[in-house]
């Protein structure tokens, strides 16, 4: 790799794909420093991947200025190929080229942490006591906060993404698929780099048509072999042991098995699989009822970090009711542990794998151009989970209309929710009009959302 792809510090000026921006980075940061903000992002990731790629975006791109534009985008089309969470992979990518292995294991690790811990709490007190409403209450203002939030991440990412007409057109033509019908998510992202490919290239500024060096192949090869080796001995080690000690049936490995599975067809996020998931959970395992699994998909899209935490909670309460040879706290976390880390493992793997081809195809024309038909896709993405996060937030009722290859959600309007509503106003008003925090949004909305709950008018 050559240029700014071969260091380990931070991006240079802000190429957002006209040029070089007149703002410089603020330089790499320290190690300590990454661990300190990827912390932070990891207790504010609220709102599912719209909202954790939006709260990345403001952090590290406009605030930290630790990584460009094109990069990031770049970077975020990539996770967007891979099975897993694309927001914990975008983390694990920004700490990689910050830190590279060290800083991809902090930043990917710190994104989910937080959120593992809340959710481990959460799902124990749920097992010990049931409902929790005062969680509920808490969490019932942040979802307008992040609302907020999203909207900014969809006029920040449209306008600095869609430069050209068929940059727009893409965008259009992957939100109406993705909000009309059931097509996989993975063909629209296919479509759109052919799409770019076809359409964009020459369109991205000078700084995408550098060529890149010559390829060390024997020793690309090499790092290959070894970081899958030592990641599939991470991912597996802890499975084989259950197995070895507990026997082949233990909850622990069965758990283990499944989710391990799950993470490696989950393409498209979360949603895609939470079917496939619940049912499996439910009807072949036993390990938990079909209104505990709706109680843990709630718990887990209000708290921060992936959706796909939910796996944790049940992963949890599979231990707690199948317990021997230990007690049920004892293996419902360890049950909650393993889940968690045949999870998440993976999505890291991934990306040690695949990030220092990412730094190079975005710097070749015709792959970069591809790359900018992905990016327009991805204002189309985040423009329908951002109605998708309204309609959910917004109204207490949502219609599916299936038929075919269409496939739509439109809210009830009768059941829209006023105090949703006007928390959602407030928070764009402090975010957009005031320039609030993002962490004193969703502060204030959470503690609004919290007392209209215990008020009574929520």
């Amino acid at each position: 790799m050559t240029g700014a792809s071969n260091r380990t510090g931070g991006a240079g000026p802000l190429d957002s794909g006209s040029g070089a921006d007149p703002r410089r980075s603020a330089g790499p940061p320290s190690f300590g420093e990454l661990v300190a903000t990827f912390a932070r992002i990891g207790c504010l990731s609220f709102g599912g991947p719209a909202g954790q790629i939006a709260l990345m975006h403001r952090i590290v791109v406009d605030e930290k200025r630790w990584l460009d534009e094109k990069r990031y985008l770049d970077a975020l089309n990539f996770c967007m190929l891979l099975p897993g969470p694309e927001a914990q992979q975008l983390a694990t990518f920004c700490g990689w080229h910050l830190h590279r292995t060290a800083g991809a294991l902090a930043a990917g690790l710190l994104f989910v942490l937080p959120g593992a811990l809340l959710m481990l709490a959460l799902a124990w007190a749920y097992a010990a006591f049931g409902r929790l409403a005062a969680v509920e209450a808490l969490f019932y203002g942040v979802k307008a906060g992040v609302l907020a939030i999203v909207v900014e991440a969809l006029i920040r990412v449209g306008r600095r993404a869609l430069k050209a007409p068929p940059a727009w057109a893409i965008a259009a033509a992957a939100f109406a698929v993705l909000f009309l019908t059931a097509i996989p998510y993975p063909a629209v992202v296919v479509a759109a780099g052919l799409a770019g490919a076809a359409f964009l290239r020459g369109r991205q500024g000078p700084a995408t048509r550098i060529e890149p060096g010559p390829i060390d192949w024997a020793r690309a090869v090499r790092r290959t072999i070894l970081v899958a080796a030592i990641g599939a001995l991470a991912w597996g080690g802890p499975v084989l042991l259950a197995g070895l000690a507990l026997g082949p049936d233990h909850v622990l490995v069965v758990v283990a098995g499944f989710f391990s599975k799950l993470a490696v067809v989950t393409f498209g996020g979360a949603y895609a699989v939470l079917a496939y998931m619940a049912d499996a959970a439910v009807t072949s395992h036993g390990w938990l009822t079909p209104g505990e699994m709706l109680d843990g998909l709630g718990l887990a899209e209000t708290t921060p970090g992936p959706l796909i935490l939910v796996t944790q909670f049940v992963g949890f309460l599979a231990g707690w009711r199948h317990p021997a040879p230990f007690d049920a706290v004892s293996t419902g976390l360890l049950s909650a542990a393993m889940t968690t880390w045949v999870t998440f493992t993976p999505s890291i793997l991934w990306i040690l794998l695949g990030a220092p081809l990412v730094e190079r195809i975005g710097r070749v024309p015709a792959l970069s151009a591809a790359l900018a038909g992905i990016t327009a896709a991805v204002v189309g993405v985040i423009l329908k989970l951002s109605l998708w996060f309204a309609f959910h937030i917004l109204f207490r009722e949502v219609t599916q209309i299936r038929h075919g290859w269409l496939a739509l959600d439109l809210p009830v309007p009768l059941s829209l929710d006023p105090v949703a509503a006007v928390l959602a106003l407030v928070a764009a008003y402090v975010l957009f009009r005031r320039h609030w925090s993002v962490a004193g949004t969703v502060g204030l909305t959470a503690a609004l959302g919290f007392a209209a709950r215990m008020a009574g008018v929520a």
